[in-house]
């Protein structure tokens, strides 16, 4: 990430008056909440929404005051290498928010952020928990059941209503007075487009995420593995064209082409980061392997915290792990070949895959109580008669 210039200036509200700021700060919360925006104003036409977060919600009817996306990044090192703009960001989105008052703020994921901002708000006097009238709603859990527990008490504390898309995080928060809906995954609901399938011809896919210092450790292990493999094109998608520029700045092979996530695409094996787009893959039954590599500093201080035993989300929500998780030094280029060799001829290793695909979707399709969209839109209401 290259930091903008200080000093940070949020613009004011196009409307006169603000129903929701919603505040996503990566590419996948963009998305969601941007599919969250499109919901509520084809319900709501005439509802005023400001956000911090990326094209998604601009492009669904949000005014983005400050592209979060372009800004974010994971681990202490790289926070604390940032640091100067994270304060700022820090402190003009609670005096943008302390100045034009609206009814909800939304935060969306991105807890690093948002939680200190929900507790900033109530500490002021700003929000219903510390007395005020705005109302702070909370989509998309941080992973408490993976690290960091004791957070659903201060969550309790500074938030009045939270939204999962886990069926299971809704007994995380049963200890707390913190009201919890599952809302549905959003990769699994009427709206869902998915942007890869399975195709055992098709191309190679290489995720290496949509952060630049994660792309820059990780892409050049990835494209290595597809090196040693030596057979088969790639495609390698990028969220941004920040990040496409990250790629382009490695050689890349003739065989190999750079693609935006928005292109539906097809894919025989698939390398990935941990992120999002590893979900889509696990859920369109894609054979693969996670791969990762962190800062040093940042993986030894995650090993100490973390206490789940995988990385993907698919491999945490299955009995049994989907895909094998090469991580740090384990990610070497002849590790990465030999489990794409796997993936593209090994006819169990692709039944496998398949009915942990079917089993994934069977876990995320329980039943919801409602929309994520139409639980905003209930929390917009009770913000705006009070009651």
């Amino acid at each position: 990430m290259s930091a903008p210039r200080l000093p940070l200036r949020l613009p004011p509200p196009v409307a006169d008056g603000v129903d929701v700021l919603i505040v996503a700060g990566e590419h996948s919360g963009d998305q969601h909440a941007a599919t969250m925006v499109r919901g509520m104003l084809a319900q709501q036409p005439g509802l005023r929404i400001a956000a911090l977060g990326g094209p998604e919600l601009a492009a669904a009817g949000a005014q983005v005051l400050h592209d979060l996306t372009a800004t974010s990044v994971v681990g202490l090192v790289e926070v604390l290498k940032n640091f100067r703009f994270f304060r700022a960001l820090f402190a003009e989105t609670v005096n943008w928010i302390a100045t034009h008052r609206p009814r909800v703020v939304c935060f969306v994921d991105y807890p690093g952020l948002n939680l200190r901002v929900a507790a900033e708000l109530r500490q002021r006097g700003l929000s219903v928990q510390g007395g005020g009238d705005i109302r702070c709603v909370y989509y998309i859990s941080p992973q408490i059941w993976a690290w960091k527990a004791r957070r659903r008490f201060t969550m309790a504390r500074d938030l009045d209503a939270l939204a999962v898309i886990f069926p299971f995080e809704v007994e995380c928060y049963a200890d707390t007075r913190l009201p919890v809906e599952f809302v549905g995954h959003p990769f699994v609901t009427g709206h869902y487009a998915a942007p890869v399938r399975y195709d055992p011809a098709g191309p190679i896919l290489l995720l290496p995420g949509s952060r630049r210092q994660a792309v820059r450790r990780i892409f050049p292990v990835l494209l290595a593995g597809f090196r040693a493999l030596g057979e088969r094109e790639a495609v390698a998608l990028y969220p941004s064209d920040d990040i496409r520029a990250t790629l382009a700045e490695f050689p890349l092979p003739a065989q190999m082409q750079l693609h935006p996530t928005g292109t539906p695409l097809a894919a025989s094996a698939v390398l990935t980061s941990s992120g999002t787009m590893s979900m889509h893959c696990a859920l369109a039954g894609i054979p693969g392997a996670v791969v990762y590599r962190a800062n040093p500093l940042t993986y030894l201080i995650g090993r100490l915290l973390v206490k789940v035993p995988y990385l993907g989300i698919a491999n945490l929500l299955l009995p049994e792990p989907m895909y094998p998780e090469l991580i740090q030094g384990a990610a070497t280029p002849d590790a990465l070949a030999k489990e794409l060799r796997a993936c593209l001829h090994d006819p169990a290793r692709r039944e496998r895959t398949t009915a942990q695909a079917a089993q994934l979707h069977t876990t995320l399709h329980q039943p919801a109580t409602g929309t994520a969209a139409e639980w905003l839109l209930r929390e917009w209401q009770t913000a705006r008669t009070g009651a």
